[in-house]
């Protein structure tokens, strides 16, 4: 089949037939390189990009710095050197952003630098510096992982202002975008194109390179994880090499940074499909919960988004369901939005708050909200506005993915364990709601729906006003209860799985373990995280709280 060169088709977007032939001649001198000898230039096949005589098929939005020659041979440079040339991206030490924390403020890290790059050159820098002071480098977007998957105590960089929409392609239906763009902002320039992204998870507020690096889900049971929409990445890895990977080239290596938690390296710019924008009508109803046990199947699949929030409190289930629509919008009226976020809101963390003191308030928080929430609603609205969750308050939270035909076993299950839970030794009032969402099998190695359609069951415990709460022992115990359905946890969220676990779960485990080890021989790219679940890192320099704020003694029982 014939091909065309990715790169190059981007500075023929902007530069002309002549440029192109330039940097062409360029890249041919000096071909790009895999470890092993796979010498690889960076390719496209034409049904994914227009063809080479017709560069303005797609429409170019700026110029993307992929485009840019190396200047000069960056290991000639002094140490010092690459200091001065970096001193634009060092985020001063006495300034907020040179810490970290999550946004739920679970964890929290003082990285030794804290480097926020604005184009190619100044990451392949930031990766030299980091060799030769045997530092590691953590890649950070926003920072909305519920776990310590961001933190690290040498250098993070942030992709904050590498985050720009490159290309625009309406008719062959995809668009190039850096990996730091945070997905409302890549939403809300689609939109201005009519297009939109065919699904989304809970909150917009991620980086791209985050959604696509840790299997983020959004819901629908014949709809994949976000990641599986991407077409190719341009990937840089921790020698400073730019590589070119999807299903057609290099697919180890594409199939192993899906999902990779940043392990393989970062993720500079991802074309990703996308399609016309369009409206959903999603319908609300509180039905019992023994009635949705009875017709799950049927309730999934009565619609093409279909998200469950039970309340075990009230033996109730709110069903969202969300279809395509071309009926014209019909938003939450204002007056009653203010009044229900007063209730629900303002009123209900105040509530969370007295609970941290009375526990057993928390049940009837719980079943308050239920019962505010209960009428029927029907909203029509553009698709990100319903596809997105109002997740409340900071919390702690935990999710798992279990094989969808295990889903009834396993919330009878839940069921059983929640009616005791309060009352067992160290026993904790779970909050509310738990959220079920569905999603279709995927081919990506480390997805959590690899090979399998799944249910997805996740639990919070919210931090009203930010403050500390209990939550271990009701995580580790909902942990054990989901390991025995096969479950698979979320990447970005707390577990405590190690290697022997994982490579029982993911038939593919091995497999990414072995690029990441060819990819980036000496662990650069490995934060904390990655030791601990990935590697089997045992310790207290990788156990999770060191980066807590409120520190319990390190007890090596509970590493995985």
């Amino acid at each position: 089949m014939l091909r065309v060169d990715y790169l190059r088709f981007l500075q023929l977007s902007f530069q002309g037939v002549t440029a192109a032939y330039s940097s062409l001649t360029s890249l041919v001198l000096h071909p790009l390189s895999l470890p092993r000898s796979d010498h690889l230039l960076p390719s496209l096949d034409l049904c994914l990009l227009p063809p080479f005589s017709s560069p303005m098929n797609a429409t170019p939005v700026v110029q993307h710095h992929l485009a840019q020659n190396a200047s000069g041979n960056i290991k000639e440079l002094s140490t010092s050197a690459i200091y001065n040339l970096l001193s634009p991206c060092i985020v001063p030490a006495d300034s907020p952003r040179a810490r970290f924390s999550n946004w739920s403020r679970t964890f929290h890290c003082s990285p030794l630098i804290v480097f926020e790059p604005s184009n190619l050159e100044q990451c392949r820098l930031i990766f030299q510096l980091a060799q030769r002071e045997h530092r590691t480098v953590r890649i950070v977007g926003e920072g909305l992982s519920p776990s310590d998957l961001a933190c690290t105590s040498d250098f993070m960089l942030r992709t904050t202002r590498m985050n720009k929409l490159r290309v625009v392609d309406p008719e062959k239906q995809f668009v190039v975008c850096d990996g730091g763009i945070r997905l409302e902002d890549l939403e809300r320039e689609l939109a201005t194109h009519q297009l939109a992204l065919r699904n989304l998870g809970s909150i917009s507020m991620q980086a791209m390179g985050g959604v696509i690096t840790t299997a983020t889900h959004g819901t629908g049971i014949e709809f994949k994880v976000l990641g599986d929409d991407v077409l190719s990445l341009s990937l840089l890895l921790a020698d400073g090499t730019l590589v070119y990977c999807s299903r057609y080239e290099n697919e180890d290596l594409f199939k192993a940074t899906l999902c990779g938690m940043g392990s393989t390296g970062l993720v500079v710019s991802v074309q990703i499909r996308v399609e016309p924008a369009f409206r959903l009508r999603e319908s609300q109803e509180t039905r019992p919960f023994d009635e949705i046990l009875d017709n799950l199947d049927d309730i999934v699949h009565q619609a093409q988004h279909v998200r469950l929030w039970w309340y075990p409190q009230n033996k109730s289930v709110r069903v969202c369901s969300a279809d395509r629509t071309v009926e014209p919008e019909r938003p939450e009226s204002s007056s009653k939005s203010s009044i229900t976020t007063f209730l629900t809101h303002h009123l209900v963390e105040l509530f969370l708050f007295l609970a941290r003191f009375w526990p057993l308030l928390a049940y009837y928080i719980a079943r308050y909200v239920a019962w505010m929430e209960s009428a029927p609603k029907v909203v029509v609205g553009e698709s990100g506005s319903i596809l997105r969750a109002d997740c409340r308050f900071a919390q702690h939270t935990t999710e798992w993915a279990i094989p969808y035909e295990h889903a009834k076993a396993c919330l009878l299950h839940l069921r059983e364990w929640l009616e005791t839970e309060p009352y067992s030794p160290n026993g904790t009032y779970p909050n509310f709601p738990i959220e079920l969402r569905f999603s279709a099998p995927d081919d990506i190695w480390l997805s959590p729906a690899f090979g399998r359609r799944t249910c997805w069951i996740g639990i919070i415990q919210f931090k009203p006003y930010g403050l500390p709460v209990r939550y271990q022992e009701l995580f580790r115990r909902f942990e054990v209860i989901m390991t025995s359905f096969e479950g698979r946890p979320h990447w970005a969220k707390p577990h405590h799985l190690g290697p022997s676990q994982l490579h029982k779960l993911y038939p593919h485990f091995d497999d990414f373990v072995r690029v990441v080890e060819r990819v980036d021989p000496m662990g650069m790219l490995r934060n904390e995280n990655v030791r601990r679940h990935i590697f089997g890192e045992r310790g207290p320099a990788t156990d999770p709280r060191v980066f807590k704020l409120h520190k319990a003694p390190y007890n090596p029982a509970l590493s995985p």
